[in-house]
Order: structure tokens, then C-alpha cells, then sequence
């Protein structure tokens, strides 16, 4: 049976939303006018390397069975959907039309899995360690997340790497590591039917008898989605530096022992918490995936390009850290870098403040 869903953004949102069409289920994309204009009539376009290619495949949203639309937040039809995927940056919630779409999904009661890095409050009330920690501080406004019921947002580790080539159109994204979602159930089984339904359809598809990368892959831990916190505090976000951004590849690499130092300590982080090792991701396996990482984090983009906010991992784990009684030099270290910089930004812009 074909879905509905509806994805919050429509760059990195495309990648979930083209796998999905590929499984036959319909998606709508949420996101500005101009850009749903141009989706609208011309479709989206994901770049994807299958194994054992040399070259990317392009994947046309017009060739596949699911249909696609795109929209903006204020016309969006709710009662249409059985799940929304929250593929926005962070920051971009604050936006007055998408609060208000926000509102309209917490009020209709539908699931909601979140791709984002910064994981939904909601989420992290259902980890009984952290529902009692004040962390609204790393959040742009966390009064976005307010009318939310816990149980309705479950998280799916954003661990596929893609990008929106600068020289190209705003439907077209470029899959720079074709790595899994890896979402964490719902606390109803009726959605977790869902997410293994999707899941399942995912798998299943095939392009000219190959297997394509980038699956949906469902557990029953909450702490599976928080392996990524460890590698976006030893490599997203040292990637921002008190001059020029430097590659992942480069903040992973530039010193190994400090790297494992600090994803050793984010996993224990996650640990004391509740993970289990098998919830993680061993440090080899991702500094070899950092091998190929060869831009700047997402993060240190938009720092360098004047983002006045950007998601605040970084910011949390610190928050989760000092709270537990463990706190550490090194991601204290960066948490003051990255806000530096974009104090410098929101200085540098002319606010006149003294």
C-alpha cells in the first residue's frame, strides 16, 4: 500500500523522500515557493554511486512509481499524511510559518521521525537520563517542541552524507557517502508497523537488478541514532576553526589520538546514559569513512558562509557531559570556538552593539 509522507526540507529531505518514491510511496516536500516551483515542474534529482561504480547514477523523481510534490509550510494539508520526516536544519523550525506547520503536526498527533543531527527535545525526553537535564540552551527556540507528545518523535541517525552541488539547481542532491538511516522505534507499535513497513519496502528495491545503497534500517534502541553524536564532535564540528574551515577529513586525521580521545569519551557519554556498545559505531570504521570526506561539515559551511545559527550538538553533548559530572577540555574547547565564530558573525554584521 502506498504511504503518504511528508518531508521538511527538500535538500537533504530528498534523499529519504527519492528512496522512498523508489519504493513506491508518495511524498510531498516541504520548503520555499521558488524551490517548489522548480520541483513541481521539473522533479528532484539524487546522485547516488551504487557499489562497485565508478560513477554516480543520476535518479530522476519523474521515473519513479511514488509521485512527488513539493509545497510550502502554510499550505500544506495535514489530514494527507501518515508520517512526517523532519529534514531541516534545526534553526530553520523558528521560521513563523514553519512553527505554525509545527503546531498543526504536534496537534493532528502524527509521528514524526527526525533526520536532523540535533535530535527533537521530545526525543531526548524519552531517555529517562536526560528527561530531567535542562538542555533548551542548545536549542535555537525550544519552544518549537512544546506541544509534542514524547512517544510520537523517535530519531534516525542522518548518517548518509550528501550535499547540494553549488553549481547546480535546488533540486538536485549529490550522495557524497551512501551510508543507512538508522531510526529508533516509536513507543506505539502501530508506527513501529509503519517504519518496518517502510523499511522493508526500501530494501527491496533494486535499479537494473543492483541493490541501492542508503536503507532504512529500524531498532529497538533509543541509543542507536546517538553513535552519530561521536562523530560529529570529533569531526563535523572541529571542522569550524578560529580561521578557515577544514575538511573532516582534516579534523579527524590532523591529530588521531586526540580524535579517538574525544569519540571515546562522547561514547561514554552515551553509555552512562543507557547505550549499549552494540548501539555505537567503533572509532576505526569511522576514521576510515573520514578518509573520503574531503569538504567541510555542513556546519562549518554555513559558519564560513555567515549562518547566524547553526545546530548545536556540540552544545549539547557539553550540556549532557556537565550534567553527568563529566565534563571534557577538548569539546568544551570547541563549543567555545563555534560560538566565537558565530559571535563574530552576529558582530560583524553591523548590530551596532557595543
Amino acid at each position: 500500500m502506498a504511504r503518504n509522507i511528508l518531508i521538511l526540507g527538500a535538500s537533504y529531505g530528498s534523499l529519504l523522500g527519492t528512496k522512498l518514491l523508489m519504493a513506491g510511496h508518495n511524498v510531498t516536500l516541504v520548503c520555499r515557493q521558488k524551490t517548489a516551483d522548480l520541483i513541481n515542474r521539473d522533479g528532484t534529482q539524487v546522485r547516488i554511486k551504487l557499489r562497485d561504480e565508478a560513477e554516480h547514477r543520476a535518479i530522476f523523481s519523474r521515473d519513479l512509481p511514488g509521485k512527488l510534490d513539493a509545497t510550502t509550510p502554510q499550505a500544506v494539508d495535514i489530514s494527507r499524511y501518515d508520517l512526517v520526516a523532519l529534514a531541516m536544519q534545526e534553526p530553520q523550525y523558528t521560521n513563523h510559518t514553519v512553527r505554525m506547520l509545527m503546531v498543526k503536526i504536534a496537534a493532528a498527533g502524527l509521528p514524526c521521525l527526525s533526520i536532523m543531527n540535533m535530535p527533537p527535545l521530545p526525543y531526548l525526553k524519552r531517555i529517562p537520563a536526560l528527561s530531567g537535564m535542562d538542555l533548551e540552551e542548545a536549542y535555537t527556540n525550544a519552544a518549537v517542541w512544546e506541544r509534542f507528545k514524547p512517544g510520537l518523535v523517535t530519531l534516525c541517525s542522518p548518517d548518509p552524507q550528501a550535499f547540494r552541488p553549488p553549481e547546480e539547481a535546488a533540486n538536485v542532491l549529490h550522495v557524497g557517502l551512501p551510508t543507512n538511516f538508522k531510526a529508533a522505534i516509536f513507543e506505539d507499535e502501530k508506527h513501529n508497523k509503519l517504519l518496518r513497513e517502510l523499511e522493508a519496502d526500501i530494501d527491496a528495491v533494486t535499479l537494473d537488478g543492483k541493490d541501492v545503497p542508503v536503507k532504512l534500517k529500524v531498532f529497538d534502541s533509543l541509543f542507536v541514532p546517538l553513535a552519530k553524536w561521536s562523530m560529529l564532535l570529533t569531526g563535523n564540528y572541529r571542522c569550524i576553526t578560529p580561521s578557515d574551515p577544514q575538511s573532516i577529513r582534516d579534523a579527524v586525521h590532523g591529530d588521531i589520538k586526540q580524535s579517538q580521545a574525544i569519540y571515546d569519551h562522547v561514547d561514554a557519554i552515551a553509555r552512562k546514559l543507557g547505550a549499549d556498545a552494540a548501539d555505537q559505531v567503533p572509532f576505526g570504521k569511522y576514521a576510515k569513512a573520514a578518509e573520503s570526506l574531503l569538504k567541510p561539515s555542513s556546519a562549518a559551511r554555513a559558519v564560513a558562509a555567515g549562518a547566524p545559527f547553526i545546530e548545536r550538538v556540540d552544545l549539547l553533548v557539553k550540556l549532557i557531559s556537565h550534567q553527568l559530572g563529566q565534563p571534557n577540555p577538548e569539546i568544551d574547547r570547541t563549543v567555545e570556538i563555534v560560538d566565537q565564530k558565530l559571535n563574530e558573525k552576529i558582530v560583524g554584521g553591523g548590530s551596532g552593539a557595543a
